[in-house]
Order: structure tokens, then sequence, then C-alpha cells
């Protein structure tokens, strides 16, 4: 596993649509694992194929909701060709950041809950109910595989005033 550089605004990379995955070969087998390497490293809840240079629908998102005097271990989500179906009709509005738009923060409106579809890691079909912040960091990765940048989502944005005040996708 290699970890991959993070491109950063205004690479023309994460302004275009991906393309979607059609193979699911070696190939796409190390893109996933160099990506869920690259996450951590970073370290992110989330991340776009766009994000390492890859023009391709694929993310991967690791998050735990948090449990009160409980320690949650993180659950680790791989999607390809990513498609948000049905979502709450309630939004809310939250403090987001991207490893690809390092050192600010801005608050933007999301739907609480929501669904993904796409497929695993083997081009299997998969279903996903997010809610909370997981849906958050679902919503902004699929924003990155259509060209869309959370800074296009708000007027609201910020450089942070301490590193605990950063949250990362």
């Amino acid at each position: 596993m290699t970890i991959r550089e993070i491109i950063t605004v205004p690479n023309p990379i994460l302004r275009k649509k991906a393309r979607k995955v059609t193979e699911f070969g070696k190939e796409f087998q190390t893109l996933v694992d160099d990506m869920v390497e690259t996450m951590r490293n970073a370290p992110g809840v989330g991340l776009a194929a766009p994000q390492v240079a890859i023009s391709e629908r694929l993310i991967v998102v690791e998050y735990a909701d948090e449990v009160e005097g409980e320690e949650v271990k993180p659950k680790l989500f791989i999607v390809a060709n990513p498609e948000i179906t049905p979502t709450s009709d309630e939004t809310e509005l939250g403090i987001e950041g991207c490893l690809s738009v390092p050192d600010l923060i801005g608050e933007v409106e999301r739907f609480t809950s929501l669904t993904v579809k796409g497929q695993n890691r083997h081009g299997k079909p998969v279903r996903i109910k997010a809610e909370g912040w997981l849906a958050r960091i679902f919503q902004h990765e699929i924003d990155h595989l259509d060209g869309i940048v959370y800074t296009d989502r708000t007027d609201k944005v910020w450089k942070p005033r301490s590193e605990d005040e950063i949250p990362l996708d």
C-alpha cells in the first residue's frame, strides 16, 4: 500500500465529474487500499478518488458514532459509483473541513439522513443507511465525485483557531 498525494484546490481534477467505475480488478483494489491508507494517514474520515488525482467514482469513509462511556470501533465503507437515494426532509448546518482545502473550514447545510447505494470493492451491490455526521460525510465525499467542493455550498468559510476545530474529510 502507498500513501498517495492529496491534491488541493485549484487543481482542475477536483472540478471534473468523475467517471463510473467499471473494472474491479487488481489496479482498482490497489487504489482502494491506497486510498484507505492515505485517508488514515491524513488523518481524515473520508476520501474521494479525485482527491488523489484519480477521476473515478470511488469513495472511502471510516467513522464511528460516539457512544458515551464506550469505545466504538470505526466502520470502514468502500463505495464505488455511490448514489444518494432517499434523503430526509430535514437539514442542518454543520462545520466541515476538507483535505483538499487545507487550513479552512466552513458551515454547510446537509441532509440529516439518507441512503447511499453503490457497489463494494468487488462490484457487488451495497446499500447504506446513514444519519447525522455519517450522512454528512457521505454527502461531502459524493460531492467530490461531481466536481463540487464544500466551499461551493457556503458563504461562511474561515480559518480555524486551533487544530481541534478542523473536521477533515
